[in-house]
């Protein structure tokens, strides 16, 4: 399995990065991957890491923009095939102009998504044939929900990392640090029964692929921040 440096990652970060990690674990059947005690202890330490009150304002924030950017998709897709010509030519348009910024953009890091409904977002109020399109269907409600939320997030975010941080730097370390054992075991045993269990076919290929595609997303993270001087530091600070 893809390797990542937990260290690295600022504390929203890590957070959303462990929540996802047993999330698609959870989805791949753990009995059967003979892992089950595995993720109920990471999920265990996670939801412990979970006690501020913020974290869980960040979650919803961030359920929010997924259902209003994915309403926006599914929406927009319905339209594509639209038995009129221009309102199919229109809906193409901006799934076309989405699918710019990759596919799935509700399954992004925090900090990647951010960014991206911020670009979609200016992109669909500026460009003109952009908001002639947006004006056919009448999305200026969903828009203004992503942009509300957005904002919404990405200030608790920022709070919260800071918070959590500064406030108890020694109790947030302590508890990556029992997360970081419960992760590495947990990766370590699916590497294993990967390489040991003698069935046709193997089930962990599948759960392999997607927790690689997903730590995959945060180095691509971290290897951009490294591009920008003193982002490094930052991160390492607010561990």
């Amino acid at each position: 399995m893809n390797t990542i440096e937990l260290h690295l990652l600022r504390n929203a970060e890590y957070l959303q990065y462990v929540k996802d990690f047993s999330g698609i674990i959870a989805l791949n059947n753990p009995s059967a991957l003979q892992i089950d005690t595995k993720i109920s202890e990471l999920e265990s330490l996670y939801k412990k890491a979970l006690a501020n009150e913020k974290t869980q304002d960040i979650l919803l924030l961030d359920e929010r923009r997924d259902d209003a950017i994915n309403g926006i998709y599914y929406f927009l897709l319905e339209h594509s095939c639209h038995s009129e010509a221009d309102k199919k030519q229109k809906a193409q348009l901006l799934l076309d102009h989405m699918a710019l910024y990759g596919i799935g953009i509700s399954c992004l890091n925090y900090q990647s998504k951010t960014a991206i409904l911020n670009n979609l977002v200016r992109d669909w109020e500026n460009k003109p044939e952009l908001t002639n399109a947006v004006a056919v269907f009448n999305l200026s409600e969903w828009i203004n929900e992503i942009k509300t939320v957005n904002d919404l997030f990405n200030t608790t975010c920022l709070s919260f990392t800071q918070e959590y941080g500064d406030v108890n730097p020694e109790n947030i370390k302590t508890k990556r640090e029992e997360v970081n054992a419960a992760y590495y075991a947990l990766r370590d045993r699916i590497d294993a029964l990967h390489l040991l269990v003698e069935i046709s076919p193997l089930p962990y290929p599948t759960v392999i692929n997607q927790l690689n595609a997903l730590t995959d997303q945060y180095n691509v993270l971290l290897v951009n921040r490294k591009s920008v001087p003193g982002n490094n530091r930052q991160a390492l600070s607010q561990e």
